[in-house]
């Protein structure tokens, strides 16, 4: 069995959209993908809105932590993916994959439920709408990963 690629899911919070990538990741992915998440500037904590989405939608979160990006700096990693445009448009930490070259970088324009006001179904919402956006973007990753 290949060793599985690692995968780095970048926010500026890492509270909630890159959190619910790397579950995503990590359950869709079977063993084939090992899924990271960190920020540019972590709030410390993961959204409660982000865990009770995963929940909902039958995904384990593990335990997720906020953190930051610095973690990662000497890990090798295959793909890097930024899933919020401030994080895109920041200068990220030069990572490099275990050939000893930069990942692939990807960014996944995702608007941030966190910051969403209303009712609590419209809060529910803008998390589904998220939550769907990165699953079907994770799912056509995997799709291509498998077929390379």
């Amino acid at each position: 069995m290949t060793a599985p690629l690692n995968v780095l899911f970048l926010c500026t919070g890492n509270s909630c959209r890159s959190v619910m990538a790397e579950a995503l990741l990590n359950h869709l992915g079977q063993g084939r993908f090992a899924a990271h998440s960190a920020g540019s500037q972590p709030t410390g904590k993961v959204h409660p809105g982000a865990l009770a989405t995963l929940a909902r939608h039958g995904i384990s979160a593990g335990a997720p932590q906020s953190k930051s990006w610095d973690v990662f700096a000497k890990m090798p990693l295959d793909i890097v993916v930024t899933v919020c445009d401030s994080a895109a448009a920041e200068s990220c930490p030069l990572f490099i994959s275990a050939a000893g070259t930069p990942p692939q970088k990807l960014h996944w324009s995702t608007p941030d439920p966190a910051h969403v006001g209303g009712s609590p179904d419209q809060i529910v919402e803008a998390f589904d709408t998220a939550f769907f956006m990165l699953k079907e973007r994770i799912e056509t990753l995997i799709a291509q990963s498998a077929a390379a």
